[in-house]
């Protein structure tokens, strides 16, 4: 750590949920002493909040004949050239500052400290470390709370007894390193619980510092995607970062086990930053009908039309996908199967395995027997399946059960164990709710594996 170092001590009051500037406050520090500051309201050019004035004191007359952040962006530049930027929850007044840098298309970029961070290493055993409550722990004097010079005034202090701790010098060059994710960790989340999340598949918990979940996500690996969500510079992700005091964990083997079991977490939870539906996903119903000529036309339309469906799906892509595979399957004419409308005989680019039904060249009591299969076939295979998929370590392998049209759950189960019949497995399942989202998800994976014999299993 350079005795010639320079610190930037910054704090930012913002309009709340849009996360404009109304006030900044800098102080530039040598390590010993004050040598610069900057201070100034900031017009938002937008209304300020009513809870926020509340908070802050800072209302719209107040900032009305402000400069824009514009106006004084190239003091903010100048005053931290070549320093380190400190915060107390670093994060938010950077990235707050550099979107507003971005939004004047000037790139911002510093490197940074957390005061919050810092705190928990080199003084721990505090109970709270918000600014607040530390400042009242170590007799910090805190004027003007929830005003940017108020609280960098006292940010200045703290770190002063920071820099001033036995392992300061080596702690500040660890957390400067570039490698380091210090910088980049929610203040309130303990570096050793994100070392410790595994770099493979499952769903991960954010909770808060009374242990409630938060939020709830799934990865294929779960320690790269929850860095993903320090990255995120969006309002939301700040905010969940801001709150999150714990991480944990659960593996899956696969993402598609990882899938089922966040959505029972978050129907089970009901964590404040999942963003639930608000409407019910609409479904798409694949039917059989004859015509006139009594020809079988297989077909499909909006569930709720449908009174007795073949298989239902959540999109029509998936629909016709699932129409041109029973198509070439079972021989099937395009023109029957609702591919193509308005046309005399089929001409379909993929499927060239018609008959002849639509040129009247094939019997249609023939046709319609192939029909029939092709219904049967539709109608089992998506009642009664078992998927495979890789287990949690290399001696299980993983199933989801799929059993009169009800997703039953999923399981994990050893090499060791024999299973003769699949029957067997009902044993080993972690039982689960049914749900439209369950089905759509498995929907989409049976729809894409159909051609997978290894992975897809009928119930026996």
């Amino acid at each position: 750590m350079s005795k010639n170092q320079l610190y930037t001590i910054i704090d930012v009051e913002t309009t709340g949920r849009s996360n404009q500037i109304t006030e900044i406050s800098i102080f530039k520090f040598d390590g010993t002493k004050i040598v610069d500051e900057f201070t100034s309201l900031v017009n938002p050019n937008t209304l300020i909040p009513v809870h926020i004035t509340t908070l802050t004191g800072i209302d719209n007359a107040l900032v009305a004949n402000a400069p824009s952040f514009a106006e004084v962006a190239e003091d903010i530049l100048n005053i931290t050239k070549d320093t380190i930027f400190v915060a107390h929850n670093v994060n938010f007044d950077y990235n707050v500052i550099r979107n507003e840098f971005k939004a004047i298309h000037v790139d911002f970029n510093r490197k940074k400290l957390c005061t919050v961070r810092l705190s928990r290493t080199l003084i721990p055993g505090y109970k709270s470390y918000s600014l607040g409550k530390l400042c009242k722990s170590l007799e910090i004097p805190l004027s003007d709370r929830h005003r940017a010079r108020g609280d960098a005034a006292a940010t200045v202090i703290l770190f002063e007894l920071l820099l001033a701790q036995e392992t300061a010098e080596e702690t500040f060059e660890k957390f400067l390193k570039r490698e380091s994710k210090e910088s980049t960790l929610p203040p309130n989340l303990p570096s050793h619980t994100f070392n410790g999340l595994p770099k493979k598949a499952g769903i991960y918990y954010f909770k808060d510092k009374k242990g409630k979940i938060i939020y709830v996500g799934k990865a294929k690996d779960i320690q790269k995607r929850v860095l993903g969500h320090f990255y995120n510079k969006s309002k939301k992700e700040l905010d969940l970062c801001r709150e999150t005091a714990d991480i944990d964990f659960e593996l899956s083997g696969s993402e598609l086990v990882a899938l089922l079991m966040e959505d029972a977490a978050i129907k089970h939870h009901y964590p404040r930053y999942n963003s639930a539906s608000k409407r019910a996903a609409k479904s798409y119903a694949i039917f059989e009908y004859s015509d006139r000529r009594g020809v079988k036309h297989l077909a499909f339309n909006d569930a709720k039309m449908i009174a007795n469906p073949m298989i239902t799906f959540y999109n029509i892509r998936d629909c016709r996908t699932y129409l041109e595979r029973l198509c070439m399957q079972f021989e099937l004419c395009p023109k029957y199967c609702h591919l193509q409308e308005g046309v005399q005989v089929c001409s379909h680019f993929l499927i060239q395995s018609c008959k002849g039904i639509c040129k009247q060249e094939e019997a249609i009591e023939i046709y319609n027997e192939r029909v029939d299969v092709a219904v049967a076939h539709s109608r089992e295979a998506s009642q009664n399946v078992v998927i495979k998929r890789k287990g949690r370590t290399d001696n299980e392998e993983a199933f989801i059960m799929v059993k009169n049209g009800l997703y039953l759950g999923y399981g994990f189960i050893d090499f060791d164990v024999q299973i003769s019949h699949t029957d067997e497995l009902e044993s080993h399942i972690i039982k689960q709710k049914d749900n439209v989202d369950v089905q759509r998800i498995l929907r989409k994976v049976l729809l894409d594996t159909k051609v997978q014999s290894d992975l897809v299993f009928a119930v026996g």
